[in-house]
């Protein structure tokens, strides 16, 4: 059994910026010649997350719409209080969605469904360079 940890660092819009990392994560896992196990998908940070959802344009303005419904951009939270930064919803959101998302993988192909792609969500009110960090545990 062996754990190969990697990364890979993605540039967003912030915002609820939802950038499909799956070809990203794929290639990892070709790279360290693994054939079956588990991998985990975490981004760095408090105002980013990662799930997976079907790439496509109406979802893609369908998530955005229901977390700003779930945590409002335009309200008042403790957190802008305390650090005046005005990101009290994004610490909230990707709170909500977390940080990481695991995958099996089997003969070296991700078992995702067909219409299932792995997204970092950026929540945060400004562009970022994010991490995205991919663990890797299988033989």
């Amino acid at each position: 059994m062996k754990i190969i940890t990697d990364s890979v660092t993605i540039s967003t819009q912030g915002n609820t910026d939802i950038i499909d990392v799956t070809d990203e994560v794929k290639d990892l896992l070709d790279k360290t010649g693994l054939t079956q196990g588990n991998l985990t998908v975490f981004v760095s940070g408090s105002t980013a997350g990662v799930t997976s959802i079907e790439y496509e344009p109406g979802l893609l303005k369908d998530l955005p719409e229901a977390f700003e419904r779930f945590a409002p951009a335009g309200i008042s939270y403790h957190h802008n209080a305390t650090w005046g930064d005005g990101n009290g919803h994004a610490h909230v959101r990707a709170a909500l969605l977390g940080s990481s998302f695991t995958v099996p993988f089997k003969n070296g192909n991700l078992l995702l469904g067909t219409w299932q792609q792995i997204v970092v969500i950026d929540f945060d009110n400004r562009p970022r360079e994010r991490s995205v960090v991919v663990q890797m545990i299988g033989e």
